[in-house]
C-alpha cells in the first residue's frame, strides 16, 4: 500500500511560478514510478512528467516540456516535486501525483495509487 499527498497549489498570475510536492509513503517504495497528472471537470486525467526511483530518466508531456520539472528527494521520507515556470491559463487543473509498478507510465490506468489533488489556478 502507498500513500500520497499533494500540496503547494495555489493561484497565480500568468508567468508566475509554483512548486507542488507529493509525499509519499507506504512500504517497498523502491519498486515505484512516481507520475503527475491533471485534470478538469469534464475532461480525461492529463499526463504531465513522470521520474523513475533513480531519478534517472524523465519524461514530460509536450505542453509543459521546457516549463515545468521534476524532480525527487529521497533523504529523509520521499518526496516528489513538480516546479512550474512560466504558467499559463490553460495550466489551470487539479493536479495529482501517482504511484504505478511500471516503468515510466504515461497513461492514467496504469497508476494504481493517487493523491487526492491540488488546485492550481493560473490568471490572464
Amino acid at each position: 500500500q502507498v500513500q500520497l499527498v499533494e500540496s503547494g497549489g495555489g493561484s497565480v498570475q500568468a508567468g508566475g511560478s509554483l512548486r507542488l510536492s507529493c509525499e509519499v509513503s507506504g512500504r517497498s517504495l523502491s519498486m515505484y514510478t512516481i507520475g503527475w497528472f491533471r485534470q478538469n471537470p469534464g475532461k480525461e486525467r492529463e499526463f504531465v512528467a513522470v521520474i523513475p526511483w533513480n531519478a534517472g530518466d524523465t519524461i514530460y508531456a509536450d505542453s509543459v516540456r521546457g516549463r515545468f520539472t521534476i524532480s525527487r528527494d529521497i533523504a529523509k521520507k520521499l518526496m516528489v516535486y513538480l516546479q512550474m515556470n512560466s504558467l499559463k491559463p490553460e495550466d489551470t487543473a487539479v493536479y495529482y501525483c501517482a504511484a504505478a509498478e511500471r516503468s515510466l507510465p504515461q497513461k492514467a490506468t496504469h497508476y494504481s495509487y493517487w493523491g487526492q489533488g491540488t488546485q492550481v489556478t493560473v490568471s490572464s
